[in-house]
């Protein structure tokens, strides 16, 4: 069953934030309209996605440069062929941002 888990305040990170839980973790990414949620492995192989470059509301993987839609999974680029899960996010009126695993 998914439960909402307290990530950070919207304040401590400017456009991308790690967070790891229970030896998993997970890619924010801070975008003009939201905070969105991704696994933070790349699907092609293992790399940080929290550490890539974020642009036109997509991340690009930092080893091979596969390139993701932030708010959906989606590949948009190759190397990588599969997408990456998204979770959902919450941010409340105190600026605490969760999201649910």
């Amino acid at each position: 069953m998914a439960k909402w888990v307290k990530v950070c305040n919207i304040a401590d990170f400017s456009r991308s934030y790690l967070f790891r839980h229970k030896r998993k973790e997970y890619a924010l990414f801070k975008l003009d309209d939201g905070v969105f949620c991704l696994d933070n492995v790349c699907s092609h192989e293992y790399s940080p996605l929290a550490e890539g470059m974020v642009l036109d509301g997509d991340v690009y993987c930092p080893k091979h440069g596969s390139r993701f839609d932030i708010k959906t999974g989606s590949v948009k680029d190759y190397p990588a062929t599969r997408p990456v899960k998204t979770f959902e996010v919450s941010v409340d009126d105190a600026g605490d941002v969760s999201i649910k695993i």
